[in-house]
């Protein structure tokens, strides 16, 4: 099989279902920054020197990459096949993961800046990006039927991801960097 296929040439896409839309198509830009969401959480992982930690990762990899399948699938009209599809399940695993973290951390009295090791680094920017996509997933909303659950998951998992990155510096022995205007 071909890497290429020549069909986007035009500025066009197809989402699962079919459909083609336009490579700006608001859908398709939410589940691009998905994709660059899970980019950033593989550059953490490359960093992540605590095993239990890294699997927790990869998993919320695997997790993000059924959220692209299922913002690349409209819930309308109903697909003629199975899409996994973002559930309650997922944001009460990465609450359990958010309180879990937490209280292993010192009580937050300051607003952290970003930074620290490179992978708590890096979750911070997963974060951002989190919260871009976040933005994206409520715009779309507005005309679209996303589901129950992903602006949810989405808003949990930025929440998860702050946690994390305090989590990543824990474990690599580095201090959170205070913010001290």
């Amino acid at each position: 099989m071909k890497i290429y296929t020549k069909t986007g040439d035009a500025g066009e896409t197809s989402l699962f279902s079919g459909r083609r839309v336009k490579k700006h198509n608001a859908r398709v830009n939410l589940y691009g920054t998905v994709d660059e969401l899970n980019s950033i959480i593989g550059l953490a992982i490359s960093f992540c020197s605590h095993k239990e930690f890294t699997g927790l990762l990869q998993n919320l990899s695997l997790t993000l990459f059924n959220l692209g399948s299922d913002l690349a699938t409209p819930l309308e009209p109903k697909p003629k096949f199975e899409v996994p599809r973002i559930n309650l399940e997922n944001i009460e695993e990465l609450e359990q993961y958010i309180d879990n973290f937490d209280s292993e951390l010192p009580k937050l009295k300051y607003f952290i800046l970003p930074g620290g090791s490179h992978s708590a680094s890096f979750l911070h920017q997963a974060r951002t990006v989190c919260r871009r996509a976040e933005r994206l997933a409520t715009e779309l909303a507005e005309e679209e039927n996303l589901g129950e659950f992903v602006v949810k998951f989405l808003n949990r998992l930025s929440d998860f991801l702050f946690v994390a990155a305090r989590y990543a510096n824990k474990v690599d022995g580095r201090e959170d960097i205070i913010w001290k205007p």
